[in-house]
């Protein structure tokens, strides 16, 4: 059996043996409150010797890594740690929940974790040591994401945590857009949804809030702005160009699109030509590839700053290939908010840009 499939099957058999989960899946789901809590929050259920050795730094390098590119400083989550004897029902209400053991742990706090799986499924563990982490959803809450990492030791956990690092991050950001999704799309600009489909083929789906600022043949730009400096003012813009070969998503030839759409259009304050926006090279912007809605996407972070040194920020931004119009599609979210943490607009602009819809073409349907 190939091992992903008998992993899963693993899960299964698991998820039967854990019962943990009949506590909170006594009752039917109407009975249950909502998840709640922080965007980007992660409850933490481990023994505190565990957590101040290398399974502990194995799960802040993966749950309090730090945001790529950002301006400052910001960790990818922000992590809450409880004893899991203390854990009250409102803290089992958490949106997330992380448990973390060890099967040769006799800590008293790690046993309680442990009780909540069965002789057989240690067993499993034991004999399939890749098989480290189970999900469960809406275990105590609607809602709610609930991971348990597990090992029979300490070294087998630390092991499979660094070799699927990636794998949990993405876990919980996905979890988080798709909250974050129901929020923000539950009433959207539908006059930002028709321009974008005129204007270049694809389908902006922007909450109401975001106005528009301004437009040009191959840009577009919508705004949320705030009055309040207790708020972040965050700015969305669009711009296309034929796509002529691979060259145009090499890193640097994406950086200089950037900085040319927004010497052309974006300032930070239009009465003053020079505050055009550029972007800052001291700590370079960083890029991965991936996909939206079936296209092939290269992602950029990174700081801004105006030309003037006026203002700064941070941004995101993809940049969509679409060979078979012969286009490629440049997608920015920046946002103002000095001397604030910019992880949870970063966060509302991945989740809206992720929501683009490009039209298929007849060679693509």
């Amino acid at each position: 059996m190939d091992t992903s499939i008998r992993s899963f099957v693993h899960m299964l058999l698991v998820l039967a043996f854990l019962t943990g989960c009949d506590e909170g899946g006594s009752g039917s789901s109407s009975n249950k409150p909502k998840a709640r809590g922080s965007l980007g929050e992660i409850l933490l259920v481990i023994d505190s010797t565990k957590y101040a050795g290398p399974v502990g730094d194995a799960l802040k390098d993966i749950f309090e890594a730090n945001i790529p590119g950002i301006i400052r400083e910001e960790s990818l989550f922000y992590v809450r740690k409880v004893d899991p004897r203390k854990l009250t029902r409102i803290l089992k209400m958490a949106n997330n929940m992380v448990y973390v053991t060890t099967f040769d742990d006799t800590n008293p706090a790690s046993r309680v974790i442990s009780s909540q799986f069965t002789a057989e499924s240690k067993e499993m563990a034991q004999e399939d040591s890749s098989l480290f982490m189970l999900r469960s959803k809406d275990e105590f809450a609607i809602g709610q994401e609930v991971l348990y990492l597990f090992g029979e030791n300490e070294q087998e956990l630390v092991r499979n945590l660094r070799e699927n690092k990636t794998q949990l991050q993405n876990l919980f950001v996905g979890k988080e857009r798709d909250r974050l999704a129901k929020a923000l799309f539950n009433r959207t600009n539908g006059e930002a949804a028709v321009k974008s489909a005129e204007k270049f083929g694809f389908t902006l789906q922007l909450p109401a809030s975001y106005q528009f600022v301004r437009e040009a043949d191959n840009f577009l730009w919508y705004r949320q702005p705030t009055p309040r400096p207790d708020k972040p003012d965050i700015s969305l813009f669009f711009y296309e160009k034929p796509y002529t070969d691979e060259e145009q998503v090499f890193p640097e030839n994406i950086i200089k699109l950037r900085d040319g759409i927004t010497r052309e259009h974006i300032f930070g304050d239009p009465d003053k030509k020079e505050s055009y926006l550029v972007t800052e090279r001291l700590e370079p912007p960083v890029f991965r590839t991936l996909q939206i809605d079936g296209k092939y996407v290269m992602e950029m972070r990174g700081a801004w700053k105006t030309n003037n040194l006026s203002m700064g920020g941070s941004f995101l931004s993809y940049t969509v290939v679409d060979e078979v119009q012969g286009k490629i599609f440049y997608l920015e979210g920046f946002v103002y908010y000095p001397n604030e943490a910019h992880r949870a607009s970063l966060r509302e602009i991945e989740t809206i840009l992720n929501a683009t819809s490009f039209q298929s073409t007849p060679e693509e349907q």
